[in-house]
């Protein structure tokens, strides 16, 4: 699967204390424009599964080029991932973190089914709002990141 290239996700809830969680994924799709509806596919070892799967709601927060930091870090295990990170809560994701500093944007949900699926559990969720913050994204492919092409005008617009 390294074969596909990818955006690059961090996907953020919050725990049953209101502490903010989270990890990277590249595992996610969007699933329906009508309803609007997203799917994430979260492994069942992850240590935000818990969260997730109590709060019913979370952020996919798509990182900006030149975080390839947040995205390592939020692979980690480490439990301090919040720590030096700016983030706000979310008014329709039930309080889950929103990474506005660096993303080009988010999609704040709300869980609609949970289905187990061999090692994951996939995650359908509404999209209940979304926001674009600008910036070129991250993409991964290889186990390298990378730029997302910066968009070329057409000839027409030169």
């Amino acid at each position: 699967m390294g074969a596909f290239p990818t955006g690059v996700v961090i996907v953020a809830t919050v725990d049953v204390d209101g502490s903010p969680k989270g990890l990277t994924t590249q595992s996610f799709i969007s699933l329906s424009t009508e309803p609007p509806l997203l799917l994430v596919g979260i492994d069942r070892a992850a240590r935000t599964l818990g969260a997730l799967r109590h709060t019913g709601a979370f952020v996919v927060n798509f990182l900006a080029s030149g975080r390839e930091d947040l995205s390592t870090l939020f692979a980690s295990k480490t439990e301090l991932k919040f720590r030096s990170v700016r983030w706000r809560p979310s008014a329709v994701a039930k309080g889950s973190p929103i990474l506005a500093d660096d993303c080009v944007a988010c999609a704040e949900c709300v869980v609609t089914e949970a289905i187990e699926a061999g090692d994951h559990w996939i995650f359908i969720a509404s999209v209940e709002a979304a926001t674009l913050f600008g910036g070129t994204p991250l993409m991964y492919y290889r186990r390298t990141y990378a730029s997302w092409p910066e968009e070329k005008p057409a000839p027409s617009e030169l």
